[in-house]
């Protein structure tokens, strides 16, 4: 387990100390690096001063708030109404559901349906498309069966209609499955580029991986460095793509402890049936 937690840490241990290395000595250096050559924090201090970061910082933040609450919102209501004992065709809805697990309309047909809909250069086209992901639905789905049904039989003869046991008996009961919807859906918008790479063109609009997309694969950490010679700016641009990989996974490091608790009790509903 030690040697398995060293091989998981290491890589991230790795870009920290390279991001505050001196970028001459890490250009030079070979081998396992086990702390900062030379720490500099001038790296970090040219990512704050990009304002493409800023922005994008900005846009993946709004973009994880607004969509992880369409995301709960969509999805505890298709849970809610998938979990109820004496719905018509409940198997025929469930099968017409998982079968989008295995197959589904392939980008072109997508992207025809978001650009019909005029969501294309939108933010609306990151985060409406995928509002419901079938596997978290499945497990919302499971968490919800296990209420107790003398609990809404009893709501229901106070007078309580569908949206008032959803929203104050049924959800109240399921924290931990709403924590771990939570880390699954920030945690997927705040990974997610593809979708930007294909729907947004204003560069205004951009998430912040896409944004490192570019420092990492295009190469265009040269807009980041001034007053940097030539031959200084390939191990410069080195240690800003690694600050930039720390600035963008820090916030997700720093979520998960909060919801740790809940997750594994989450993740394993469904699991046990007694």
């Amino acid at each position: 387990m030690l040697l398995l937690c060293a091989v998981t840490l290491y890589p991230f241990l790795y870009v920290l100390f390279a991001s505050l290395s001196d970028p001459a000595q890490l250009a030079s250096h070979r081998g396992i690096l086990g702390r900062p050559l030379g720490l500099q924090f001038e790296a970090y201090k040219a990512v704050f001063q990009n304002p493409m970061i800023t922005t994008g910082y900005g846009n993946t933040l709004l973009y994880v708030m607004v969509g992880t609450v369409i995301n709960l919102f969509m999805t505890a209501l298709g849970a809610y109404v998938l979990s109820r004992r004496n719905l018509y065709f409940k198997n025929t809805i469930m099968f017409s559901i998982v079968i989008t697990m295995v197959f589904s309309g392939g980008l072109i047909p997508t992207y025809l349906v978001v650009s019909g809909l005029g969501m294309v250069n939108t933010m609306w086209a990151l985060l409406i498309p995928g509002a419901i992901n079938t596997f978290n639905l499945i497990i919302m789905r499971t968490s919800f069966q296990g209420v107790p049904q003398s609990l809404e039989e009893s709501a229901r003869i106070d007078g309580a209609g569908d949206f008032t046991i959803l929203f104050r008996v049924v959800l109240p009961l399921c924290l931990p499955v709403m924590a771990v919807m939570v880390l699954w859906y920030a945690v997927g918008h705040w990974n997610s580029y593809f979708s930007a790479l294909i729907y947004i063109r204003d560069r205004e609009l951009y998430p912040l991986q896409l944004i490192l997309r570019e420092i990492l694969i295009s190469n265009s950490t040269d807009s980041m460095m001034t007053g940097s010679s030539m031959g200084d700016k390939m191990p410069i641009g080195e240690t800003i793509k690694y600050a930039t990989i720390i600035v963008s996974t820090l916030p997700i490091l720093c979520l998960y402890p909060f919801l740790q608790k809940y997750f594994v009790k989450g993740v394993l509903i469904g699991a046990i049936k007694e």
